[in-house]
């Protein structure tokens, strides 16, 4: 669609402010004459599919996210029918985070190679537009030639001479059966496919940002747990060695915890590792190289989680997702090939003019009598072409056909993401509940432990199960408060991202303004512009 629809995200004042730089730069104004002589074009008239007909996305009734103690316990409800903000990275209130997202924004190349791909299909469908126009050009030219007298019977001397020539040719081929505007419409579908690419691609990177930041808070505690835990396990060996000598207790307890401190040691390089390729992958998203990393991180006990989540109509989805509208893009795309592909097993007729003037002296170029012109019209039209032209409309009705059903996967895919975000915003609540009862649980049976080891009513093995069983709680739970952060990523990413709500464009993406071709368009061919709405 070249306008933005009365509902949904393109009635926004985002859709305002893009369409009113494709009109500044004057490239609707060829695009909308093109609309206008494609009313009568061959091949079907591409029409959005509806959004499927449900009202929810899980089988079930959702009831929000308990909540729990520390960092990520926050209890979440879901709030049906509300907009997704367009800087939805701003709900953990991390400034932190917030820099991350802009940084790399401004650096990665994706954005700009996405950016340079909108533009290029965007001067693809207006050098295409002047199709619809007719084609003028201008030629002068001097010539100086000798003639010898033998060759009109004559004898003497050759005769020379200088022959001055001008002339205007025109053509047109009149889009009798819209098969040039076809193929515009075919052009500006995939410029909506490239524009929806480009909110993908903003989408997908401001989402790996942020779960990337979260993965390095989450990675940072759990290294942080691991050492303190290594540091307590090195000072009770040290404990048990001072006892040992003293006769309290066996060698063979002083090696069971010298075991346990190796085993504990052992879990530190792999976090180690992760984190340091999980930041390689964050100063990938942010446009730097790894030697460039500066240390910066996000503690994840200063991040929040929000209370409200919200929830969009399902019947907006398909309207709000890019991946959506640029497979509805491709659709649009493939019915408009299919009337190009129909209009070229029809005739054309070519109508052509030219005029202009010839004289021996340049002072007569321009009289009267050195007038010459021209008028003429040709119609040209398949016979027979062994089936050629038949078999590409089918090739393009079978393209259609198959887009068509890339459509409706993408949305199958897509209602499955929210699904899948809204259950696991549950069931990771409920984790991180456990997770906390478990570490509190943990801790008290090793402080129990130790006492009865102390009062020798138990072995020291008690004490070193105790031990591994904390370690294994306290990672388990960082795990779980960095997973509701990641989930409710994972929600904004699934609703779409608020995209409508920003602009993504910048003058990278943008026409050159060509200035010249709006002059033959006809008065009242151009639509109005689409009103501001509230939101």
């Amino acid at each position: 669609m070249l306008f933005p629809s009365s509902t949904g995200p393109f009635s926004s004042k985002r859709a305002t402010m893009i369409y009113r730089r494709w009109f500044k730069s004057g490239v609707l104004l060829p695009l909308a004459h093109a609309l206008a002589l494609g009313g009568c074009a061959v091949g079907p008239d591409f029409v959005p599919a509806d959004a499927p007909g449900v009202s929810g996305y899980t089988a079930g009734r959702l009831s929000g996210a308990t909540g729990a103690d520390g960092p990520g316990g926050t209890a979440q409800k879901f709030v049906a029918g509300t907009d997704v903000p367009g800087i939805w990275w701003k709900v953990f209130r991390s400034r932190r985070i917030e820099a991350f997202v802009r940084e790399a924004i401004d650096n990665h190349p994706d954005i700009t190679a996405a950016q340079a791909a909108l533009r290029q299909a965007r001067e693809v469908a207006a050098a295409d537009m002047s199709a619809l126009l007719p084609s003028v050009s201008g030629s002068d030219s001097v010539t100086r030639s000798q003639t010898p007298l033998a060759e009109s019977g004559r004898t003497g001397p050759s005769s020379l001479f200088t022959l001055y020539k001008t002339s205007v040719p025109i053509s047109f081929t009149p889009d009798i059966f819209g098969g040039k505007a076809r193929g515009i419409e075919a052009d500006l579908a995939y410029a909506d496919y490239q524009r929806f690419q480009l909110e993908a691609t903003y989408l997908t990177l401001t989402a790996n940002v942020v779960t990337t930041a979260i993965s390095d808070a989450s990675y940072a505690d759990q290294i942080r747990v691991t050492e303190e835990q290594i540091e307590g396990q090195r000072q009770l060996v040290a404990l048990l060695e001072q006892q040992f000598a003293l006769g309290a207790v066996s060698n063979a307890d002083v090696l069971t915890q010298k075991a346990q401190l190796a085993q504990t040691v052992a879990t530190l390089p792999p976090l180690q590792k992760s984190r340091a390729q999980n930041r390689n992958q964050l100063m990938a998203y942010l446009g730097r190289l790894p030697s460039q990393d500066r240390g910066e991180a996000v503690p994840l006990s200063n991040l929040r989680l929000p209370r409200d989540l919200p929830i969009s109509v399902p019947s907006l989805l398909v309207r709000q997702r890019p991946d959506i509208q640029a497979a509805e893009s491709q659709v649009h795309q493939a019915s408009a090939n299919v009337g190009v592909a129909v209009a070229n097993m029809l005739p054309n007729v070519t109508l052509s003019a030219s005029g202009g003037s010839s004289a021996l002296a340049l002072s007569g170029l321009y009289g009267p009598q050195s007038a010459a012109w021209s008028v003429a019209a040709s119609v040209t039209g398949p016979i027979f072409d062994a089936g050629s032209l038949f078999h590409t409309k089918e090739s393009k009705v079978a393209a259609l056909e198959q887009s068509g059903a890339k459509y409706r996967s993408t949305v199958i895919t897509a209602f499955q993401n929210v699904a899948d975000a809204l259950r696991a915003i549950q069931s990771d609540a409920d984790l991180l509940k456990a997770q906390v009862e478990a570490e509190k649980t943990a801790a008290e049976s090793l402080k129990m432990s130790q006492a009865q080891f102390k009062a020798g009513s138990t072995t020291f093995i008690s004490v070193i199960n105790a031990e591994q069983t904390l370690l294994t709680a306290r990672i388990n739970r960082v795990k779980a408060q960095a997973s509701r952060y990641a989930d409710t990523v994972a929600l904004y990413q699934a609703l779409g991202g608020g995209w409508w709500n920003r602009i993504d464009e910048t003058p990278a993406a943008e026409v050159k303004p060509a200035g010249v071709a709006a002059i033959f368009v006809p008065a009242g061919a151009l639509p109005p512009q689409p009103a501001p709405s509230a939101n």
